[in-house]
């Protein structure tokens, strides 16, 4: 299956728990993403470089138990979260997560 606009279309979005962000897609795929995982994979620019897409934000400066905040729908494709390490920055497209995702049940 590819994440083609109804398969990268959440219905859902919130925390799994305390630590974790759940997005539920059209095609009733569960997404559970490991809060930490999420937060190091930010695409935003002060995470990432934007002209050679190499990565600039250490591991090691983002706390083991980090948890998101608050997210937010950024228009009809993305999410932003606020982050308990202070990093609110990150937009993350849906196809971006959909093709993320951490569980082998689907291949995209």
């Amino acid at each position: 299956m590819t994440a083609d606009a109804s398969t990268a279309a959440p219905v859902e979005v919130g925390r799994a728990n305390l630590h974790d962000v759940r997005i539920r897609w059209q095609d009733g795929h569960d997404s559970v993403y490991p809060a930490r995982e999420l937060r190091l994979a930010c695409p935003c620019a002060a995470c990432i470089d934007e002209v050679t897409g190499a990565v600039r934000i250490i591991a090691t400066s983002v706390p083991q138990n980090v948890v998101p905040l608050k997210i937010d729908l950024v228009g009809r494709y993305a999410i932003s979260i606020q982050w308990s390490d202070g990093h609110s920055t990150g937009i993350y497209a849906f196809d971006y997560l959909r093709k993320r995702c951490p569980c082998c049940s689907h291949s995209v």
